[in-house]
């Protein structure tokens, strides 16, 4: 996980909170979070990084829309960082 910015961290996170979003959902609950305006131009791109480097699923819930989706190998980059947050806020 080391090699993804931090927005590409919270996106993953967004994903695996709400099990298969759109990408209307994971741009508001990022707006919520950084209590700013998340463009698409940074969104989308993002998303396709994170696809691109096989940690989230897209694919078509219907014509206009895609979902996004956890792979295996999206959660279990969640379970290392989860392991390594742990060893300095849980000391």
């Amino acid at each position: 996980m080391h090699e993804l910015t931090g927005f590409q961290r919270d996106i993953l996170y967004v994903i695996a909170g709400n099990g298969e979003p759109h990408g209307l959902a994971i741009q508001e609950d990022l707006e919520q979070y950084y209590d700013t305006e998340v463009h698409h131009g940074r969104l989308y791109p993002n998303l396709d990084t994170l696809v691109e480097k096989d940690l989230v699923e897209k694919g078509k819930r219907d014509e206009r829309t895609n979902y996004y989706a956890l792979t295996a190998h999206g959660k279990s980059h969640i379970d290392e960082r989860k392991e390594w947050e742990r060893q300095f806020v849980d000391r």
